[in-house]
Formats: C-alpha cells, structure tokens, sequence
C-alpha cells in the first residue's frame, strides 16, 4: 500500500459525503475509466460495486459509461434484467 500527502483545504474539498480514502479512491478509479485505462469490469472490482452501481456512480461524476465490448454489454444487459426485469 502507498501513502499520498494532502494538504488540509484538498483533503476538506475531497471528503464530502464520504471517509477521504473512500472519495480518493473513487475519485482515482473513476478517472482511470474516463481516460480509459481501466475496463468498467476493471473499475467495479477496484470500487467492489456491481455494475448498475458503478453506472450509477459514474453518473454522479458525469462520466458516461460507453459499452465497448459485446460480452460488456450482455453483462450489462444481464445486470439490468436483475435490477428490472423486462416485460414482453
């Protein structure tokens, strides 16, 4: 494990919501996946959210999540049906 040094007035505006680690992380993940250098698969194991909650968080950080694969997109597709079946 590493270390990072904040000073106080970044620490204050990173920790919101949430423990500073918590918010570093995500916030450190989540640019990875709008540079793209991590898969959305890649992302939720770092963050450990499924993928409608990883969705969701990118959102909150206006990052849109763009399905690049097939077997991301039927794994989305999958993640959806659970959250809300569709109906015929």
């Amino acid at each position: 494990m590493r270390t990072v040094s904040l000073d106080e007035d970044l620490a204050a505006l990173i920790e919101g919501e949430k423990p500073l680690d918590e918010a570093a992380r995500e916030a450190l993940v989540i640019d990875l996946f709008r540079r793209r250098k991590i898969s959305t698969g890649k992302a939720c194991e770092l963050l450990r959210l499924d993928r409608m909650d990883f969705i969701r968080r990118a959102n909150e950080h206006n990052v849109p999540v763009y399905l690049t694969t097939e077997k991301e997109w039927e794994a989305d597709l999958a993640a959806l049906d659970a959250w809300h079946p569709r109906t015929s």
